[in-house]
């Protein structure tokens, strides 16, 4: 990863790299209300999204991921752009967005912003999947 970052820290943009190396939420939520996982098999990267969600709104989140720089700070910013949301402003959140957020991604790390809103909408599924039983 640090190669990654040395031979083509240019293709990132300063909110990016600020995701990157201070994310924000990061860890695991014990008790959470609903977890998405998700992950893309061609590059390895894995995202765990935790809510808590109070009065229909996402009170808590954070966020574990395994992957690139990218993967990483997709999940950061997701995180600080789901909380405070209706379920359904959060679910409305797509990788598009959060690539725009970070000023933009690499076409080639597109696929990374993926994994957070993929995420995000498989806990609010998980979420809502356990409020109907």
């Amino acid at each position: 990863m640090i190669q990654e970052l040395v031979v083509g820290s240019d293709m990132y943009t300063e909110e990016l790299m600020d995701h990157f190396q201070n994310p924000r939420n990061v860890g695991k939520m014990e008790e959470a209300d609903g977890i998405g996982e998700i992950g893309n098999p061609g590059c390895g990267d894995v995202t765990t999204i935790y809510i808590k969600v109070r009065d229909d709104r996402i009170d808590e989140i954070k966020y574990q991921t395994f992957g690139c720089a990218a993967a990483i700070a997709t999940g950061s910013m997701l995180t600080e752009m789901a909380k405070g949301k209706t379920l359904n402003e959060a679910r409305s959140i797509t990788k598009e967005n959060v690539a725009h957020e970070l000023g933009g991604l690499p076409e080639a790390k597109m696929h990374c912003s993926n994994l957070a809103a993929g995420g995000l909408h498989a806990a609010i599924e998980d979420y809502q999947g356990k409020r109907k039983k």
